[in-house]
């Protein structure tokens, strides 16, 4: 049975991962009228079973917050985005003036801290963070990145990043700007990007839509685990030009030292270059497409890398032989992409893996339906009719119960769920 679960006038908006709270009983959202107008005040919560809204954080002195996401684990903690507070002509919101905030007990703490003055402080970083994704155990988080001293320097090379927030702070800047700020967690860059990649080659100029591999890491080929990695989409060049993107994978240290060592340039970046990834941190491209009649991983609909809980295989999407939107499984270590969906319809969504393994979710043929990972046949949730199912977000509960999206009515975006029957 489909459950319609808020009804005010207005826009409810989910992140694309880790919306419910980790006992299944809440999801939360921000209300920005749309994706692209960053003017939400509040991150609130809404009961599944009861359908009672809360306010979980409200915004002041002109900042505006969205993108939430909940830590898999117990206590309840919240992160999403935080704008500028008193936003002035210099200084407003922007891909890099923006940081990441948690909610614990109604305590809000800055996840990030800020430093934009020379000596840059190792730890901190001199933009802005968004999409705050907890790590399985929640002891870390992922972001992707844009940096404002870059940005100030040369716009070209405020090149998209990930980053990862670690449990080694807090990172406690000297403040020479009135827009710095300290941070509760270590952050550093893990991918690596050029402005101007080599045609043909493995560089990339973009580094987005990253994921966390396994609820602990993935196998090797030599039998040993890989305990954290990420999985992204970089955008590679053709060897005519044209922009290509590929899907890549950063194996990451388990021991702390490692985070604080530099590789050939300063983590903490310089006055003309971006912050650097630490020397322990490995960069692998996994897709090689260049060649296919449709190259790449589709960014239409907008996707983001989703591991299986046992990190044996990372789900993206790619278009087939005839163009249409299909879902493709990869091993962290590499291969052939294997099809697994061969639809007629594309796939018009993001998805995630149910707790399971056994079944991912999205949107497919205006409905909310499920896929086999092992054979790809599909079983709709829901029926078609009305409004199509947002393409932004299709979440399971961490129960595997129920899986939630968005959804119009009357010209505004609600938050829906069903059962899954798995």
């Amino acid at each position: 049975m489909t459950k319609q679960l808020t009804f005010a006038s207005r826009h409810h908006q989910l992140t694309n991962i880790n919306t419910w709270t980790p006992d299944s009983q809440y999801l939360v959202f921000d209300v920005r009228p749309s994706g692209a107008s960053f003017t939400s005040q509040t991150i609130e919560r809404v009961n599944v079973h009861s359908g009672e809204v809360v306010v979980v954080y409200r915004a002041s002195r002109g900042a505006h917050v969205g993108v939430v996401t909940v830590n898999p684990q117990q206590p309840e903690r919240y992160v999403f985005i935080h704008g500028p507070e008193n936003p002035d002509e210099t200084w407003q919101y922007d891909f890099h003036h923006r940081r990441g905030v948690v909610v614990e007990n109604g305590i809000a703490t800055n996840l990030d801290a800020m430093d934009i003055t020379p000596p840059f402080t190792l730890g901190a970083l001199r933009g802005g963070s968004h999409v705050h994704v907890w790590s399985y155990d929640g002891s870390r988080l992922s972001f992707t990145y844009n940096d404002h001293v870059m940005h100030e320097y040369d716009a070209a090379k405020d090149l998209r990043n990930v980053g990862v927030a670690l449990p080694y702070g807090p990172v406690t800047p000297v403040k020479q700007h009135p827009r710095e700020y300290d941070g509760s967690h270590y952050c550093v860059l893990v991918s690596r990007t050029t402005a101007s990649p080599q045609p043909g080659s493995d560089d990339i100029n973009r580094a987005y839509e990253e994921g966390w591999v396994g609820n602990q890491g993935y196998r090797k080929p030599d039998g040993s685990q890989q305990r954290w990695a990420l999985a992204f989409i970089g955008d590679t060049l053709s060897a005519s030009g044209e922009k290509i993107p590929e899907l890549f994978i950063v194996d990451l240290p388990d021991n702390k030292d490692a985070f604080f060592q530099a590789d050939i340039e300063p983590i903490e970046g310089t006055q003309t270059t971006l912050p650097a990834p630490p020397a322990g941190v490995k960069q692998r491209r996994l897709t090689f497409t260049h060649q296919h009649r449709f190259p790449g991983l589709t960014t239409q609909p907008r996707h983001w890398v989703r591991s299986s809980p046992d990190g044996s295989l990372l789900a993206f999407l790619m278009r087939d032989e005839v163009g249409v939107v299909q879902m493709y499984l990869l091993s962290p270590n590499g291969g052939e992409p294997r099809q697994l969906t061969h639809g007629k319809e594309d796939i018009q969504s993001a998805f995630n893996w149910h707790p399971s393994g056994k079944v991912l979710g999205f949107v497919q043929n205006h409905q909310i339906v499920l896929c086999d990972a092992n054979n790809g046949e599909i079983t709709p949730l829901t029926q078609p009719g009305g409004s199509a199912p947002s393409a932004d977000a299709v979440v399971f509960s961490p129960d595997g119960k129920h899986i939630a999206w968005m959804q119009d009515v009357e010209g505004f975006r609600q938050l829906f769920m069903t059962e899954t029957g798995v």
